[in-house]
């Protein structure tokens, strides 16, 4: 079997994530995988988040942090900016260190200097290349290097600002949409709302209950229900304010944290509608709203768009106020619902787990075949 070594640095949640996990659910069976990161990953945790069904026997793991201090490896990557930094620099030297060994080197980790001409995923641009110039040093990264690998990423708009950035083209691969849900018909969902996604400033949750409130004051009922975790410490503050919020509008807002997958689902399957308000590079929440039947109402500039549609302009906003003008026309006109339920749901295939798995191997097929494997 040929060997590939796959760099990705630690698991704290995200759509990133999937498209990790389920890169080595694709290839698996097919290939030796080697999987550089900070700590040994939670397999069995992961594969039920995530529905896929890995093991340290199919993957071959190189940490280079202790499995006992993990814990503190872990709170200290969500929680330091500098110290998540020089960690992913000094995973990447030590991948870079043995990537002769391998057929073939892939970043799913964004674009990155592997050491040799490799496939790289790509989420957004200058993530590991980008701060201060010492983290560079530590894994001697090259920006000139990367623009050798061959590129993948989740949109359009993304791979846009990649030609802007590295002055090189990458082919869209939809991320994964891996919620598994049974069909709710639309009269048994309640009239709610969903905004999923980590709980944080970036996010702007709050901005989401003050479009809505607004929204309840043209005397529609509606419901909204915030789920979510993450910030870690550098967002207690944020935190702290949006909880405000929400006990202010506890009639009608509810708000969950670490849900697991189980219960997620459960939420989501019984809303009607989805909201959420940052420009994403993709938007994976975005995405299970859609696979789950919601509407969703999202940012008219971002990945996101991609997801729910050009052509569904009646779900795209750019103000506030816009926002409320179109939730509450489509609230109040059925006819105008059922066809927004017919365009989404000819998108859900977009984004199965099927077709992301076979345009990974084909990628990978296809470079394997141009180039020689190892002695």
């Amino acid at each position: 079997m040929k060997r590939i070594a796959i760099y990705y640095p630690y698991f704290l949640g995200g759509g990133a994530e999937a498209v990790v996990l389920w890169i080595l659910e694709a290839l698996k069976t097919k290939y030796d995988l080697t999987l550089f990161t900070f700590t040994p990953p939670n397999f069995h945790l992961l594969n039920t988040m995530y529905r896929t069904n890995l093991s340290n026997q199919l993957i071959k793991i190189h940490p280079i942090f202790p499995p006992n201090l993990s814990n503190i490896g872990t709170w200290l990557i969500a929680n330091n900016q500098d110290i998540r930094k020089i960690i992913i620099h000094l995973i990447l030297r030590k991948f870079k260190a043995k990537s002769q060994e391998y057929d073939l080197v892939l970043s799913a980790y964004n674009a990155a200097d592997l050491g040799k001409k490799g496939i790289q995923y790509i989420h957004w641009v200058k993530v590991i290349e980008g701060g201060k110039q010492i983290y560079n040093q530590i894994s001697n990264f090259s920006p000139e290097k990367l623009k050798e690998n061959i590129s993948l990423t989740n949109s359009s708009i993304v791979a846009e600002t990649i030609k802007k950035t590295y002055g090189i083209k990458a082919a869209v691969i939809y991320p994964p949409v891996v919620i598994n849900l049974e069909e709710t018909s639309w009269e048994n969902k309640e009239n709610a709302f969903i905004c999923s996604g980590r709980l944080v400033q970036a996010k702007q949750p709050h901005k989401v209950i003050n479009i809505l409130k607004a929204v309840r004051e043209k005397d529609l009922d509606i419901k909204l229900y915030l789920t979510g975790g993450g910030g870690g410490v550098a967002q207690w503050k944020y935190k702290n304010f949006l909880k405000k919020i929400v006990a202010e509008n506890s009639n009608w807002v509810k708000m969950y944290e670490n849900l697991s997958s189980e219960e997620y689902a459960q939420i989501l399957k019984q809303c009607k509608y989805g909201i959420h308000y940052k420009k994403e590079p993709f938007g994976i929440v975005i995405a299970e709203m859609l696979k789950a039947g919601a509407i969703p109402f999202v940012r008219s500039e971002g990945g996101q768009v991609e997801i729910v549609g050009k052509e569904n302009q009646e779900l795209l906003f750019d103000q506030d106020e816009e926002a409320v003008e179109k939730i509450v026309i489509i609230l109040q006109d059925r006819n105008k619902q059922k066809k927004l339920l017919n365009s989404l749901k000819q998108k859900q295939a977009m984004f199965s787990t099927e077709k992301f798995m076979k345009e990974i191997n084909q990628v990978v097929e296809n470079y394997l075949n141009q180039n020689p494997p190892l002695p």
